[in-house]
């Protein structure tokens, strides 16, 4: 059993945690059940932190003359600075993180599908935005892994965000240890997922860990994860993660049957269609790897980049934009 690091994840109140809703209730979340025993939550409810009760009144954005601005418009309070306030105040203070989980649609918390108003209450033609407390959150952290818990539905979006989050999580570890050799075996374990991810930028990381002792290690950790971060900025094409899984398959291209090839072939396309998840295909990697002792292919973290409980094929159904 791979040992993972444990990231370090802010996570919005009411998702799981307590009832700290505008309505007094709290969302039932599986998800972050099945997260809690492998991070550690540093958990947030900026509408609770700038005063406002449980229950409480609605709270929107409006979009005026003077910009956006967060109203409250049963009592006509604007919490605009507050909230601009809490956020800088609370986002400065935390320790380094490697990934937010937080509401979506909310005011405050949402990252891309909050409703704007205009100052009349009716719905704004500028569309939708970030809340208040989530841009704040992507204008200092927009390099972690951040999602809203609506998207996290879809078992390819959180694909991509558990990859990234134990990701960045064990590359802080390695920060942390002062070690460039830890540092070079990172390099190495993540080189299929780099792969997958954006060749361009692995050949950089790779010529960074190559001069590794050109700069203090401090420096070179921290450029190292700047340009890994960006790497994992976007989800992988899926003809790229396919490009991966069968070079790593062809590690076994002289022990393997006809019908273990065709049914690898069969999780291919199932996973091109977008019916099962990476960790079908990647299972059957993953099984000759055992049958075969192959000892470079099972140091990867690309076939397990977390922990095997958080994978699911549990999936809202819903087409979501990686």
């Amino acid at each position: 059993m791979n040992e993972f690091a444990r990231p370090r994840l802010v996570l919005s109140r009411c998702l799981e945690l307590e009832k700290v809703r505008y309505n007094g209730e709290k969302i039932a979340y599986e998800f972050v059940r099945e997260l809690e025993p492998f991070v550690d939550l540093v958990p947030i409810c900026p509408e609770v932190e700038i005063g406002l009760g449980v229950p409480r009144d609605p709270i929107r954005l409006i979009d005026g003359k003077e910009g956006v601005r967060l109203f409250q418009p049963s009592t006509g309070r604007d919490l605009t600075v507050e909230m601009e306030t809490f956020s800088d105040d609370f986002l400065s203070s935390l320790p380094p993180v490697d990934g937010f989980v937080l509401k979506n649609r909310s005011p405050s918390c949402g990252i891309s599908d909050v409703k704007l108003y205009t100052a009349e209450g009716n719905p704004s033609s500028a569309g939708k935005r970030a809340g208040m407390f989530g841009q704040a959150a992507i204008d200092r952290f927009g390099d972690v892994a951040i999602e809203d818990e609506g998207r996290l539905r879809n078992f390819r979006i959180r694909e991509y965000f558990l990859t990234k989050l134990f990701a960045l999580a064990a590359l802080r570890e390695v920060a942390e240890t002062g070690s460039m050799r830890d540092l070079i075996d990172f390099h190495a374990r993540y080189k299929f997922v780099l792969m997958a991810y954006n060749q361009t930028r692995m050949r950089a990381l790779g010529r960074l860990v190559a001069s590794g002792s050109a700069m203090p290690f401090a420096d070179l950790v921290a450029a190292y994860r700047s340009e890994f971060a960006a790497a994992l900025g976007t989800a992988p094409r899926y003809t790229s993660v396919i490009n991966v899984l069968e070079h790593a398959a062809g590690y076994f291209k002289n022990s393997l049957s006809r019908r273990e090839k065709a049914m690898f072939r069969r999780q291919l396309e199932r996973y091109r269609n977008g019916r099962v998840p990476l960790a079908g295909p990647a299972a059957v990697i993953w099984s000759w790897v055992v049958r075969e002792d192959e000892t470079y292919l099972e140091g990867q973290a690309f076939f397990h980049p977390y922990p095997d409980e958080l994978m699911s094929v549990s999936d809202s159904g819903k087409g979501r934009k990686l």
